[in-house]
């Protein structure tokens, strides 16, 4: 009898998490503790690759994105955590998976950056350039004030981290409702896609200075000693850093493929594309900012066609390569993502009220950009909805609240990361039943 796929991952998953726990503390023998842990690893590795496929696959049969249904194959193995599974603390904690996932999460905003063009940056629009920055700055400003309300007792910066964390949209999933209705050549659709251009930039930046600030006070400096002239100092970094990537990088980028047409070896373009993308990735952590900023630098600063001559010697595009590894790895990210969400939070009133209430300002934030729209004759409402949705972007910035430390405690707490990503669900969830109900009286 012909099994379904969906059927054969879930009896494979089965059998993976089997092995995980058999192999999990305690069962050493002969090997040796360094070689166990390194099979567990790969169990665990194996575990979360195939987990983050299945949970992909039956969200995309929904039409909905594959990452959320990463995310939710994570939280379910943390529900498994909590019923007893000892194996889950052991993924939850490896560094290796760790190491994995955070290469991904590069990959992935080396994509996003690859995707984005300069010159669509300077050709936006007004109209678009206003949601954008509208867009932008007033969920920064709404969710720090609902944060501040919930969680009184944290400092400042984590108010500012959480309303940077609703600043970024995702506009993946309003793009495909948009193509699936046939509306991508309208007003509101080039509007909705130009602002996203601009939207990354911005989200970026603010993540950029919102996390120098956080890694500022880490050092040592305290609450108080981050004031208004180092908090300017640090935005001058990274408007510093973003604008050396572009033009310094830019020709260290070219210089490189140049060089590298001398070799005769194949593999040479993908070695320089990611040896560029590690490169600004561990130079942005160097002078304190979030190592995805250089890494979506480096996508922004690298064209597909400076590899041509490659591609004329017979080499895949430079996109083709990059995106096998990215599809391997950034499933990772997101299934560990669900891993730190702790289900026991989902039981404390005060978690659930705080998770509605960042939703609410997260949806109404957008739609307040969509009052800069300039154009007669424009859907704002359709507009507005097109920029709520936080997906794998409202994901990332709450990987790094996370993970980000002060005297010895995250930015996030478990119960502010299981509020983030119910925001981060429900966005992405809401927007294309909306949108679709929206246009369909326009048609």
């Amino acid at each position: 009898m012909k099994q379904s796929p969906v059927r054969w991952m879930w009896m494979t998953l089965l059998v993976l998490a089997t092995a995980a726990s058999a192999a999990g503390p305690g069962a050493e023998g002969e090997a040796g503790h360094g070689e166990t842990e390194f099979v567990i690893g790969l169990f665990s590795l194996v575990l979360l690759m195939v987990a983050a496929k299945i949970g992909g696959e039956l969200f995309e049969r929904v039409r909905q994105p594959a990452v959320l249904g990463e995310l939710v194959v994570g939280m379910a193995l943390s529900g498994l955590g909590l019923a007893g599974l000892g194996f889950v603390a052991g993924i939850r904690e490896s560094p290796g998976l760790h190491v994995a996932a955070e290469i991904g999460v590069i990959l992935l905003l080396f994509e996003v950056g690859l995707e984005s063009h300069l010159g669509e940056l300077l050709a936006v629009g007004w109209s678009a350039l206003l949601v954008a920055v509208l867009g932008v700055v007033t969920p920064v400003g709404l969710g720090y004030a609902v944060s501040a309300y919930f969680l009184a007792e944290e400092p400042w910066y984590v108010h500012l981290f959480v309303g940077s964390t609703l600043a970024a949209t995702s506009v993946g999933i309003t793009a495909r409702v948009l193509k699936d209705l046939k509306k991508l050549d309208t007003k509101e659709a080039r509007i909705i896609l130009g602002a996203a251009v601009v939207d990354d930039v911005l989200g970026l930046i603010i993540l950029a200075v919102v996390s120098g600030i956080v890694t500022s006070i880490a050092h040592g400096e305290g609450d108080g000693g981050v004031g208004g002239g180092a908090i300017l100092l640090i935005v001058l970094k990274a408007v510093a850093f973003l604008v050396g990537a572009i033009f310094i990088g830019r020709a260290v980028h070219i210089n490189a493929v140049r060089a590298g047409t001398h070799f005769r070896v194949p593999g040479v373009p993908l070695v320089i594309a990611l040896s560029f993308c590690f490169s600004l990735a561990a130079a942005a952590g160097l002078v304190g900012l979030a190592p995805i900023v250089g890494a979506f630098a480096a996508g922004l600063v690298l064209e597909p066609s400076d590899y041509e001559v490659y591609r004329q010697r017979g080499e895949m595009p430079i996109e083709d390569l990059i995106r096998p590894l990215a599809a391997v790895l950034t499933p990772i990210f997101f299934v560990m993502m669900g891993l730190r969400v702790d289900l026991a939070a989902f039981t404390q009133g005060d978690v659930l009220a705080f998770a509605a209430v960042v939703t609410l300002a997260a949806i109404i934030g957008k739609q307040i950009c969509s009052l800069a729209v300039l154009e007669k004759g424009v859907h704002r409402v359709v507009i507005g909805v097109g920029m709520i949705p936080r997906g794998e972007v409202g994901l990332i910035f709450t990987g790094i609240g996370a993970k980000l430390m002060v005297d010895g405690q995250p930015v996030f707490s478990s119960d502010t990361v299981s509020a983030m990503v119910v925001m981060v669900m429900v966005t992405t969830l809401v927007t294309p039943p909306i949108l679709k109900v929206l246009l369909s009286k326009e048609s």
